[in-house]
């Protein structure tokens, strides 16, 4: 048995938290990279951190893309 959400929760609240929760994480990962991208041309070095998590949100997201295409 699940929990009961409260009466202001319904289906439009969840699909605007789902968008609203999917654009900041697209907005850090480009943050991340245009970072990555300015310290790479500006200073000549790579942040390896920076572009761990670059790589890790495109990979998680894309793969999570294709398993839903697939299973949905």
């Amino acid at each position: 048995m699940s929990p009961r959400l409260p009466d202001f929760v319904d289906e439009r609240f969840l699909q605007h938290r789902l968008r609203a929760t999917s654009s900041a994480g697209i907005g850090a990962a480009v943050l991340a990279l245009l970072l990555c991208a300015f310290r790479f041309f500006h200073d000549h070095r790579i942040d390896l951190d920076l572009l761990a998590v670059s790589l890790v949100f495109l990979l998680g997201k894309y793969s999570l893309l294709l398993w839903y295409r697939r299973t949905g």
